[in-house]
């Protein structure tokens, strides 16, 4: 079962490339998302890892994880109820 992943703390220069390769040394991973600003494009400084396989371990290892001069906060992500959701624009 697919296991999304919050990334939080990201620096400002982080990619999707490497997010993607530092998440794939712990298990599959299907997607990433940066999220940015709506309204300027700038990085809001997290996003979201999907892995098909091995979630938990990058979560326990990642965690605390220094990149870019930057401990990131990992965790499972968590939805937020429907009606909390913006809609689409």
């Amino acid at each position: 079962m697919p296991k999304i992943i919050y990334v939080g703390n990201l620096p400002a220069e982080a990619t999707h490339d490497q997010l993607r390769d530092l998440f794939s040394s712990h298990g599959s991973v299907t997607s990433v998302r940066l999220i940015t600003d709506r309204d300027t494009g700038s990085p809001r400084g997290f996003g979201f890892v999907e892995m098909e396989t091995g979630g938990e371990t990058a979560i326990s290892a990642l965690d605390s994880h220094q990149l870019g001069g930057n401990n990131l906060n990992v965790r499972e992500a968590r939805l937020r109820p429907t009606s909390q959701r913006r809609p689409a624009v």
